[in-house]
């Protein structure tokens, strides 16, 4: 690892040695996985579904990998989306849902009910997320708008307008575009509150700083990408200021600001995480996970409920 990035890690109090396995996720019924890669995937006895791999393993070109009963996913995510509680006819709004790993997850979870809304502002990223839900025929129940999350809501205008052929850079920017429409995804022309989104999951942008797998990137970007794109202070302070990571700045300060301004939500106790190996957070109900202690890359989780 780069000087710099050391340097922020210490900075921060967070030991570099910490950085690790990869997970995947496997639909039921896929044992002839293990005869094709000829090893064994360790089964995580705490988050059902998921497997860890050994490093050298290539899934690309497995036969499951290829006909999407099998995608990469970080057991931490996962855990998120378990928070959740997701049951059989919820509509589930993922807020930053892109590339799409946890979008799949709370499909897969959905089953032949409910329907999963995924909006993020990075059209091409939102793009891979469509492409997911092809891949992995699991595009029924879900739609997926590029938007704004932060002011995003399902405008009562009909379907064939939102498909229009008219370029992006000539339509209006504030409103959301629809790229995905899954046929038993819902109902184009209500409104957020008349639909009624039972679970909400945001995963907001953050610096990375938790997961080895994006640091890794920049060693063939270049370590002054990562020192000018994820380390600089500038860079720091406008992810602070969007979502105000390992680092508390990231996590319990913005919950705290964010309880603070909205008086309607609470703090609330995930049931899931009594078997998690993770650490608590620094406020009570709150949850963080970290290479070191749950061998998966930094996550902080909290769940609130409105009241």
């Amino acid at each position: 690892l780069p000087d710099a990035f050391l340097n922020f890690l210490e900075s921060n109090g967070i030991d570099p040695s910490i950085y690790t396995p990869r997970y995947i996720r496997l639909k039921p019924g896929i044992e002839e996985f293990e005869s094709e890669v000829k090893c064994k995937p360790q089964k995580l006895d705490w988050l059902p579904g998921f497997y860890t791999l050994p490093p050298n393993i290539q899934i690309a070109s497995t036969k499951a990998y290829q006909e999407g009963k099998i995608y990469g996913i970080d057991a931490s995510s996962g855990a998120a989306v378990m928070a959740l509680g997701i049951e059989p006819g919820d509509h589930v709004l993922d807020l930053c849902a892109a590339p799409g790993a946890k979008l799949c997850m709370m499909l897969d979870l959905l089953g032949d009910s409910g329907s999963v809304t995924g909006v993020d502002a990075a059209r091409h990223r939102l793009a891979a997320c469509r492409t997911m839900l092809q891949k992995y025929k699991l595009g029924d129940r879900c739609r997926l708008f590029v938007a704004d999350g932060t002011t995003f809501s399902v405008i009562p205008l009909g379907f064939k307008e939102w498909t229009s052929r008219r370029p992006w850079k000539e339509r209006k920017r504030t409103k959301p575009e629809l790229i995905y429409y899954g046929g038993h995804s819902g109902v184009i022309g209500l409104t957020k509150g008349e639909l009624g989104y039972d679970k909400v999951l945001v995963d907001a942008e953050c610096t990375h700083d938790g997961s080895i797998k994006h640091i890794q990137k920049f060693e063939q970007w270049g370590w002054i990408t990562l020192q000018r794109r994820v380390l600089d202070a500038e860079r720091t302070d406008d992810l602070h200021a969007l979502q105000a990571s390992l680092t508390v700045a990231q996590n319990e300060d913005v919950m705290e600001q964010f309880l603070k301004e909205n008086i309607t939500a609470e703090l609330t106790e995930i049931d899931a995480a009594r078997n998690w190996p993770c650490k608590g957070g620094r406020i009570r109900k709150t949850w963080r996970f970290d290479p070191l202690t749950s061998q998966t890359s930094g996550l902080f989780v909290a769940k609130f409920r409105k009241v």
